[in-house]
């Protein structure tokens, strides 16, 4: 999405029917990590940490890096330097696709990999891990990829990301359905594979969805918070959701993040 300051939309035809937003969302491609569509038509505000200049910093200082489930791989390739051997694993093939086309001219292999699968790679192969919103940190395997003083270096989706979302189609959800991936559960699990958690922060961020197609757009490309969305199933609720915007302003919603860097140690005891 657009930054946190949105950029208005010219419209020089008067205001866009229902029927035109959601049919211009649902004709829009959703592969990739893209989020250029949402210009002037969506703004979620950033981490303050910065993740995509701070996991540059850090790839220019290894010999050897891997990226998880890296989508199309645009953030990968949005750094200036990449490692000597840099590999990304990717399981959904339109994005294997596309982030193929984008890295292999910067040198970097892509390997086609569901996220749940163990990670194709040999013990201790890698100086740096990255990954950016893992849809699950399988803390074994980033361990034991990881050479011995390596960095898993991520920026993970928190807690009830965007629920105000998720329940206004979906009802309310359960209290544990809320608290998962909550940044606690993945420091005990990183802790419980051996690894060193060094820094961990969270934040908690405004998100705006100025027009449905917006929502749309969000819920296809985002398929797991909404498994069973589509227009036609949630018509109802999505006209209404229209109706609400056109008459109150945006929908907002709030996304939660957190950064963590872990380690793993040297020597074991």
């Amino acid at each position: 999405m657009s930054q946190t300051d949105p950029t208005d939309a010219t419209d020089t035809t008067g205001p866009r029917t229902f029927e035109e937003l959601v049919a211009e969302a649902e004709a829009a491609p959703t592969e990739g990590w893209d989020f250029s569509w949402f210009e002037g038509r969506a703004t979620e505000q950033r981490p303050s940490w910065g993740y995509a200049r701070a996991m540059a910093e850090r790839l220019a200082h290894t010999d050897a890096a891997l990226d998880i489930q890296t989508g199309g791989g645009e953030v990968l390739a949005s750094a200036p330097e990449l490692p000597r051997l840099t590999a990304a694993t990717e399981g959904w093939p339109p994005n294997v696709a596309r982030a193929t086309a984008l890295l292999h001219p910067r040198g970097a292999v892509v390997v086609a990999s569901q996220e749940d699968a163990p990670l194709p790679f040999g013990d201790g192969a890698f100086g740096l891990v990255t990954s950016r919103h893992p849809v699950t940190p399988h803390w074994t395997e980033i361990a034991r990829v990881l050479r011995p003083g390596g960095t898993y270096f991520a920026q993970h989706v928190g807690p009830a990301s965007a629920f105000e979302v998720v329940e206004y189609f979906l009802g309310p959800k359960s209290e544990a359905h809320r608290g998962h991936r909550h940044p606690g559960r993945e420091r005990a699990g990183a802790e419980a594979a051996g690894l060193e958690v060094v820094d961990l922060r969270a934040e908690r961020l405004r998100m705006e969805f100025l027009d449905v197609g917006a929502v749309v757009h969000f819920l296809r490309k985002v398929v797991w918070m909404v498994p069973d969305f589509t227009v036609a199933r949630y018509r109802d609720r999505l006209l209404r959701l229209h109706e609400q915007i056109t008459a109150e302003g945006p929908f907002v919603a709030h996304s939660s993040r957190h950064l963590i860097e872990a380690r793993k140690p040297t020597t074991t005891i």
